[in-house]
């Protein structure tokens, strides 16, 4: 790791930019290593991953995983995986609705365009970025996104060889994966294949 990047990481981490909407504080969760061929782009840290600093380490994790066909081994290597969520710090949950408690909060906007393209300065070798969810899509696709995230990832082929847009991996992308046998007979094999090729 450059000296340039230990800088950049330090100073990431000791981020404040957005602590006074951060229900938990700040802990900016990230994995960067200039050597890293993927990069995986989700939303933004959940509860468990805020208490251990540990990316992906909950049920949405293993499904990526899964979705991947790597190893806990393999995902965690920043020599071969980098990690960069849109939300680097916890972002709390969304008021209740109804009664019902409100699912996570959406990534603070301050973060990507704060952090992201510093630190995609130093992963010059990255060939392949998985853009987990809707909000990663907007920021890397833009107006090449479709009407929705189900069109979106149907169409992941075009948005190719560089990006390449999943559903988030959390308990509602199953009803994207059920209603759409494309995802499970097409996308899943190429994914894998694409992975596979660069771990």
């Amino acid at each position: 790791m450059t000296d340039q990047l230990e800088t950049l990481l330090a100073t990431i981490r000791a981020c404040r930019l957005c602590a006074a909407h951060l229900p938990l504080g700040p802990r900016p969760v990230l994995v960067v290593e200039p050597s890293a061929r993927i990069l995986i782009i989700g939303q933004a840290p959940g509860t468990k991953v805020h208490e251990t600093g540990i990316p992906w380490n909950d049920r949405s994790g293993d499904t990526l995983r899964g979705w991947m066909a790597v190893d806990r081994e393999t995902f965690y290597d920043p020599a071969r995986i980098a990690i960069l969520p849109m939300g680097l710090c916890y972002p709390g949950v969304l008021p209740s609705k109804n009664g019902r408690s409100g699912g996570d909060a959406p990534p603070r906007p301050e973060c990507a365009p704060t952090w992201h393209a510093p630190v995609l300065e130093h992963l010059p070798n990255v060939e392949l970025i998985i853009l987990a969810g809707q909000y990663a899509q907007a920021h890397y696709l833009g107006a090449a996104r479709h009407r929705t995230l189900t069109e979106t990832v149907k169409h992941w082929r075009d948005y190719g060889p560089r990006f390449f847009p999943v559903p988030h991996p959390s308990w509602r992308s199953g009803n994207i994966i059920r209603k759409n046998p494309w995802f499970e007979a097409d996308l899943l094999p190429d994914l894998r294949a694409r992975v596979a090729a660069l771990v």
